[in-house]
């Protein structure tokens, strides 16, 4: 199928990918999972939660090998790669690596309404656990659809405390009440959270941490772009030329402030980001200034409570 693994896509923290091709030439994309990560446990959260789902911003999977030690995923092949090649400029493209703000507002809205979907429109409500741009894939029209279940755990509707041993997520991304529970319980705001940390990466065009931006010390994006907010700064962001593109950007980093705030429960539901990216800019109230830091400790084992969105 992948002619001898010749054509490699990526490679992620569980495996590596292949593009290949099925008997009837459609071009796919074949995750082989490496042996020596666990038990398993992310082949059956893969199969396990993907299966249940059929939403046009979920990466759809076809099928899956499961042969002693060896285990592969396969799923549709996405020919334009990862968000993350556009928003930490990793490519090379028409307009220099970046996909312009009016495609970045519709991949925006993609992602949250497929998480609506994850978190509100399946039988198991499914929490991803991992939204970052490296996880969102997009197809020839740039339709962005989550992937990578790896790490992702399903929940029934009526299940009100899930057992986690351990945090489980990427380091800035994972929202605070994962890592520390004074914070507060785990639930899908959880991946609103992540959603919001990625909403400014969009934004800002790379990692919200950069060293690259001073000599001396690091300059983290959302509390730079929380300033020229309440300043009423011009943001002089990459590709903004027009009073609508000034707009876009203004409102997803209004929008990824309210998401990434410490406190879940000032964080919006899915639902409620979605009615925020389709609304009027002028709607949109300031968020509190986000604690902008990571808590340290280390998560103890124990049954978290899963809160309502």
């Amino acid at each position: 199928m992948t002619n001898s693994f010749k054509d490699k896509l990526g490679e992620g923290g569980y495996g590596k990918v292949y593009k290949g091709n099925l008997f009837a030439g459609r071009p796919v994309a074949v995750k082989i999972l490496n042996t020596s990560k666990g038990s398993g446990e992310e082949f059956i959260n893969e199969v396990a939660s993907i299966s249940r789902t059929s939403h046009v911003n979920i990466v759809a999977l076809l099928g899956f090998c499961f042969e002693g030690q060896k285990r592969a995923l396969i799923y549709e092949f996405m020919p334009n790669g990862s968000l993350e090649r556009y928003v930490h400029g990793e490519t090379t493209s028409k307009t220099d690596g970046h996909l312009g703000w009016v495609k970045l507002y519709q991949i925006a809205l993609g992602i949250a309404r497929g998480l609506q979907y994850l978190h509100r429109g399946c039988t198991m409500r499914i929490l991803h656990f991992d939204i970052k741009p490296h996880n969102i894939l997009l197809d020839d029209d740039y339709c962005p659809k989550i992937s990578d279940f790896g790490l992702a755990k399903l929940c029934s509707r009526k299940e009100s405390v899930v057992s986690m041993l351990e945090a489980r997520g990427t380091v800035g991304y994972i929202a605070p009440e994962v890592i520390c529970r004074n914070f507060g319980v785990v639930s899908p705001k959880s991946d609103v959270y992540s959603y919001g940390m990625m909403l400014m990466e969009m934004v800002g065009g790379r990692k919200n941490v950069s060293v690259k931006a001073s000599h001396t010390s690091e300059i983290y994006f959302p509390h730079w772009a929380y300033q020229h907010i309440i300043l009423e700064k011009d943001f002089k962001l990459k590709g903004v030329m027009t009073p609508e593109e000034d707009e876009i950007a203004r409102k997803m980093v209004l929008v990824g402030l309210w998401c990434i705030q410490a406190d879940p429960s000032q964080r919006p539901a899915v639902s409620k980001v979605i009615e925020m990216l389709e609304g009027s800019l002028e709607a949109l109230e300031i968020p509190p200034k986000p604690f902008f830091g990571s808590p340290s400790r280390s998560p103890e084992a124990a049954s978290i409570t899963i809160a309502e969105s």
